[in-house]
């Protein structure tokens, strides 16, 4: 990772977050993380904000 190597200070992970909401998670647990739709983002309506499930509503 480049944080560990000292390539980077810092990482920063927005569009994942959008379709993770739970991306701490599952980046410990090893999880696979959903795509992000691109045609719902910055729309002017809820979709793409709240439709992602959590990893354990997956399971």
């Amino acid at each position: 990772m480049a944080i560990e190597r000292g390539d980077a200070d810092l990482a920063a992970f927005g569009r994942p977050f959008i379709a993770n909401p739970d991306l701490v998670e599952r980046f410990r647990r090893g999880a696979p993380l959903y795509a992000v739709n691109p045609e719902t983002i910055y729309t002017d309506d809820e979709a793409g904000y709240n439709d992602y499930p959590l990893l354990d509503e997956t399971v």
